[in-house]
């Protein structure tokens, strides 16, 4: 008896409930926060068609299921106490504005005691900012250093960045997001396991696929080292096969279960392997060393403006030392469903090490260096770009394509494996305790724990992620470089001096803003509302379809956000809720420019979503209610702190 078209259900059910035309927004949303989890995967497929250009129907058509199944309920259900009870929900979305406004206002004492806690970090952070912005620190002069060394923004890069600097002051690092300017989407050697490697606001652009080096498409080499490779997933099919069709299951079990020892070997005493390139599972070891992620299908001209594009936003277009390292970063963990949420945000949810190796390979092809001469760009003949990745569970680094580098540079990497592994010790140092491991343990110990950690399948905090992230710092590395910020800052550098005109600041503060608000927000709301938008026990979760999310159990709604393991030690949360602070160097004119031009942007800071602070001198400014505001507990402010004053905003 339902209308067949969704609209018209829509419509049928509206006007069978009786309610207010002015509660109907809310109505519709409170239905859909009934299956929040699988109402967010529809979103979800919403924002992929509209990266598109296109659009995805599934959110409504859940909506118009939901709705249709309310309906139905009542139709079913014609007595006394059904009609009671439905004339009790018609009187309650009657009062739904005035309900609404009610709960707002008893929200008011969480709102200032969010508040308080916001300023408890901030009255930190401001300090150890005001600190390392000193007149000395801010007017001395740059040296040249030996070594450039590109991290992504994420919090987990500070803790590292900061002890290579102490370790060898000829280390200059900086941070960037960690897709490294490449709007690529990436399909790994002989598949069709094509996935976007850049922030979820942007669609990929370019493609990426892996060469065998030396050879081609059609090349012997190519064909045999993707023969060897379908071959074994071929093989592997056959057995997941075996072992899960119901008739088959018990006989295969009897026949082929000791073929399972070697895994609960593994299982029951973890290994101390470095992290596994999932990219290339399957590939015969003779071939892995020789298989390169390549930039597809860009002629000279495009492979040149890409180069040029991504040298200015990093602030690299002059100046290079001799060897530039550009450093993404992966997590590495066993049996864990929610492992993207450990990698990188900005290459949604993968490793960086297929925008790192294909940006270095690009910037070293001698090609497009002499192009980009014309175009103001002079790369040394001496300078060498070389990939790397940061593993953040174990803070070891590892190159890519040493083979590549010349002589040369390659001495000058292996003068830095050293340095690589003093720096890596201190920060492990600094997080041991926060895992539950003894800080004075022997360097090789420390290290094997945090690997058999990565690879035991029932660990479940192999590290703590983004947990504890508060603050976004767009500005030179001067601001922060003396600043000890507890692996809780995204560090992007900036220099308004080179941004005459604005762009590369609008840039900043629509993606990687937005992006480290979305990863702030995400830590928030899995903390302060759990049962709504976190992902419950990490032990009872179950993977739906694949790639779809999880069971909390064998059932139910979708869980999204993160789980209780990721945010809490067992005795005490470890992330703290804090909202973002995003602190920029820039003149007032270009963040107000920013503002105006993005209702996105603007909304953020004018409704409450994250603070906007700037810098002006040594001292710190608030945006607020349309104003910049002196800090009143900075030492630049102190002396204002009675009468905190106010710039209006043009």
């Amino acid at each position: 008896a339902l209308p067949a078209d969704r609209a018209e259900a829509e419509r049928w059910v509206l006007q069978r409930l009786g309610l207010p035309e002015q509660a109907w927004g809310d109505y519709l949303e409170a239905v859909l926060l009934t299956v929040n989890g699988w109402a967010s995967w529809c979103a979800y497929l919403g924002w992929e068609a509209a990266q598109r250009g296109g659009a995805d129907p599934h959110l409504r058509d859940l909506l118009a299921i939901r709705l249709a199944w309310g309906a139905l309920l009542l139709e079913g259900h014609c007595d006394q106490s059904a009609e009671r009870s439905f004339a009790a929900v018609q009187a309650a979305w009657a009062e739904a504005p005035a309900t609404l406004a009610r709960a707002e206002d008893m929200l008011r004492i969480d709102e200032i005691w969010q508040s308080a806690l916001d300023a408890a970090y901030q009255r930190d952070l401001a300090l150890r900012l005001a600190c390392a912005s000193s007149p000395q620190v801010l007017d001395a002069p740059a040296t040249r250093p030996e070594v450039q060394a590109a991290f992504c923004i994420d919090v987990r890069s500070e803790p590292m960045r900061r002890a290579l600097e102490a370790v060898w002051p000829g280390m200059r690092t900086l941070g960037f997001a960690g897709f490294f300017g490449l709007p690529i989407a990436y399909t790994p050697f002989a598949t069709d396991a094509r996935r976007p490697q850049l922030p979820g606001l942007l669609a990929p652009a370019i493609e990426v696929t892996d060469r065998i080096d030396g050879g081609s498409d059609g090349d012997p080499l190519d064909v045999a080292a993707a023969t060897a490779r379908q071959r074994q997933f071929a093989g592997r099919r056959s057995w997941r096969s075996a072992s899960r069709w119901p008739g088959a299951a018990f006989s295969f079990v009897e026949a082929a279960g000791v073929g399972y020892v070697g895994k609960l070997a593994r299982w029951l005493h973890p290994s101390r392997e470095a992290r596994a390139r999932d990219d290339l599972d399957g590939l015969p070891s003779r071939y892995r060393a020789l298989c390169r992620p390549t930039l597809d299908g860009l002629g000279l001209d495009a492979r040149v403006a890409l180069a040029e594009r991504v040298l200015r936003a990093m602030g690299l277009e002059r100046e290079l030392a001799p060897l530039v390292l550009l450093i993404g970063h992966g997590s590495q963990s066993a049996n864990n469903a929610h492992a993207a949420a450990l990698d990188c945000g900005a290459c949604c949810g993968q490793t960086g090490e297929v925008n790192a190796r294909a940006l270095a390979r690009l910037l070293n092809d001698a090609g497009v260096r002499a192009a980009l001469v014309q175009r103001g760009i002079d790369i040394p003949a001496v300078t060498v770009f070389v990939a790397g990745l940061h593993n953040t569970t174990t803070d070891e680094i590892e190159g890519f394509d040493l083979d590549l580098l010349p002589a040369e540079a390659r001495a000058r990497w292996e003068r830095l494996e050293p340095v690589f592994a003093h720096a890596g010790d201190q920060v492990r140092r600094e997080r041991a305790a926060s895992l539950g491991l003894d800080p004075r343990a022997g360097h090789g110990a420390l290290l094997s724990q945090l690997r058999r950690r990565a690879n035991d399948g029932a660990q479940t905090r192999p590290e703590w992620g983004l947990a504890g992230n508060a603050a976004f710092i767009i500005a030179p590395r001067a601001r922060s470089e003396s600043a000890v910020l507890n692996g809780r800052t995204f560090l992007h550098d900036y220099d308004s001096a080179r941004d005459a005109d604005g762009s590369l600041l609008e840039l900043l503060m629509t993606a990687p803003m937005l992006v480290t608000h979305w990863i702030n927000w995400q830590y928030h709301a899995s903390t302060c509302a759990p049962a709504h938008f976190g992902s419950g026990n990490k032990l009872l979760h179950n993977v739906v379809g694949g790639r779809i999310g999880v069971f909390e159990g064998n059932g139910g709604d979708l869980r999204i956000g993160l789980s209780r393991q990721s945010l809490h030690d067992g005795e005490r949360w470890v992330h703290e809720p804090v909202r973002l602070t995003v602190a920029i160097d820039a003149p007032a004119a270009a963040i107000e420019r920013v503002l105006g031009k993005h209702a996105v942007v603007r909304q953020l800071g004018d409704n409450g979503w994250l603070h906007l602070w700037r810098f002006d001198g040594a001292r710190m400014l608030r945006y607020a209610a349309g104003q910049w505001q002196s800090l009143p507990f900075t030492g630049g402010a102190a002396t204002e702190a009675s009468a905190p004053s106010a710039v209006p905003v043009q």
